[in-house]
């Protein structure tokens, strides 16, 4: 690893605005971003087909096409999500790349890394706290209808246990019994205000629009009628200035936030991103998991707060692997060459094609190469992309770097210049709650209809009627289909999207749905990766899985 010094010289950060983290990290002061006299540079949005236990490489991709830019002579720096504890801990393992497209110090990111998630948890549980303080001096007569408190509180981890708990019970001194749970951190509202965020000023005044709750009559009480928005701010002060890493080839990564795109909007902050652009030529983004999740949201939520760019391009990463597993192929079985699983499984990134072409932004398809893929397999996803037609590219920035991802690159150069590009959102902020939840379910996930309840339609109705009818809506689904049911592989039709709960974000500027099992606070699995994590004599970790 280069120090940090070098990295933030290369991209042009001024040394006073540098806080080094020990030698290889630094967060940046946001006056840097403020005082650039350069023209914004472009955007470049990652995303992928429906995620596989065989793993799609949408990070490794993101990572390795910023050090292809730079081989090719470009000025690109990457901007992506911080890693959350609970999936290092549980099943899905780190978020730094993987390979020799990866973002050092790879273990420092993956668990500490300069505080962010901490500092975001402390800020939420602080106004849990508050609420919980006014609820113990005001008794059933205050400002908080105690039967209707809202906000709960978060953890960094995967805890099944607290998802639904019994706080405050032992007496009067120990404040007003009451049933409550726990999210997960990366879940927060003020994890998505912190990513949506402009400024520090913006964060303040998103954190005083949060609803905790309701008067005893019913209307909203907010974050500032606690005047709990300073302190929270206060507590956000170091970790909403951007961090700086590196990859492997020392190109710049700004590290920054980290939403889930199944439960919250899955990207990155806008300030890091901004950051970014104002530095670089060519930035690239990652969103989280595939294009009826991240993709959507940043389109929808995140450029929508215009705050930050349309992308001038998207990347959507398939694997033979994920093609053959949404074919009908089992993961044992994925490394045997199966032509017709590749073609029944493109049914699935044929969808995810036809999503991003809602929006009008000029697509590559990125093949991520893996070992065991046939050459006969990759004739046949040539051919089959040739037929959308789509551009394509293949990729093996995990085998050898920047070099792997040069042709992608190139691709996506030459889809900037010459490609229709004529950006437009899914749906216009007028369209009522249920009509943009429909929207999305029948266009993004290719559901028949939508169902719910009576209970989370009045909801949708109080929420209306609480002037915030016209936010956009952050769908909670499972990542691992196209619709709310993770079993239903490949490209499902003529499906019901069964619409459970629903929240109100008014701090971040979105309505949250909840669909089918979806659980804000995951669990750990049978064996989670905890087990295999351990540290030596000499302080070093081993385990993490990339």
């Amino acid at each position: 690893m280069h120090p940090i010094d070098a990295i933030a010289q290369k991209i042009g950060i001024k040394p006073e605005y540098l806080e080094k983290y020990g030698s290889t990290k630094a967060k940046i002061d946001l006056k840097q971003a403020a005082e650039s006299k350069r023209p914004p540079g472009k955007l470049i949005m990652v995303t992928a087909m429906t995620p596989t236990p065989a793993g799609e490489g949408k990070t490794t991709t993101a990572i390795g096409l910023t050090d292809a830019l730079n081989r090719i002579g470009k000025n690109a720096a990457a901007a992506l999500r911080e890693p959350s504890l609970g999936p290092v801990f549980g099943m899905k393992g780190g978020a730094t790349g993987g390979g020799r497209a990866r973002v050092v110090p790879s273990n420092d990111i993956n668990l500490h890394f300069t505080g962010d998630m901490h500092a975001i948890t402390s800020a939420h549980n602080l106004l849990a706290a508050l609420v919980d303080n006014r609820l113990h001096f005001d008794n059933v007569c205050g400002l908080l209808d105690c039967k209707n408190i809202t906000w709960r509180r978060v953890l960094d981890m995967d805890d099944r246990i607290l998802r639904a708990i019994v706080a405050g019970i032992g007496g009067p001194l120990q404040g007003i019994a009451r049933e409550t749970g726990f999210d997960i951190t990366a879940a927060s509202e003020v994890m998505a205000i912190f990513c949506l965020a402009k400024d520090a000023k913006d964060l303040k005044e998103r954190l005083g629009r949060i609803v905790v709750g309701t008067t005893p009559g019913g209307a909203p009480v907010l974050a500032s009628q606690l005047n709990a928005q300073g302190a929270m701010a206060a507590l956000l002060k170091d970790a909403i200035r951007p961090n700086l890493v590196q990859t492997l080839e020392a190109s710049p990564a700004f590290i920054h936030g980290g939403p889930f795109a199944n439960i919250a909007h899955g990207t990155n902050s806008v300030i890091a991103t901004n950051m970014a652009l104002s530095l670089a030529d060519y930035v690239v983004t990652e969103t989280g998991f595939a294009s009826d999740l991240g993709a959507e949201k940043f389109f929808d939520i995140v450029v929508r707060t215009g705050s930050v760019p349309p992308p001038s391009a998207v990347v959507l990463v398939a694997t033979i692997r994920s093609l053959k597993y949404h074919g009908g192929v089992g993961l044992d079985a994925l490394a045997a060459e199966n032509h017709d699983a590749v073609r029944k499984g493109f049914d699935n990134l044929r969808k995810h094609i036809e999503n991003m072409r809602f929006f009008g932004v000029p697509l590559i398809v990125a093949l991520n190469k893996f070992p065991s893929d046939a050459p006969a397999e990759v004739t046949v996803f040539e051919d089959l992309c040739r037929k959308e037609p789509v551009r394509f590219s293949l990729s093996d920035v995990y085998g050898k770097g920047g070099e792997g991802g040069e042709a992608l690159a190139r691709q996506i150069l030459e889809a900037e210049e010459k490609d229709e590009h004529r950006f437009q959102f899914l749906y216009p902020l007028e369209m009522p709650l249920v009509e943009k939840i429909e929207t999305v379910a029948g266009r993004i996930y290719g559901a028949a209809k939508v169902a719910m309840e009576g209970k989370v339609r009045r909801k949708i109705l109080k929420i209306e009627k609480d002037g915030y009818g016209r936010l956009p809506v952050c769908i909670a689904k499972t990542q691992y289909s196209l619709s709310d049911d993770e079993e239903a592989l490949g490209r499902p039709r003529d499906f019901t999207l069964i619409v459970t709960d629903i929240s109100l974000s008014a701090g971040a500027g979105f309505v949250v749905v909840l669909c089918g099992d979806i659980m804000t606070m995951p669990g750990l699995p049978k064996v989670p990766a905890a087990e295999k994590i351990d540290v030596n004599d000499d302080g070093e970790i081993t385990g993490i899985v990339g």
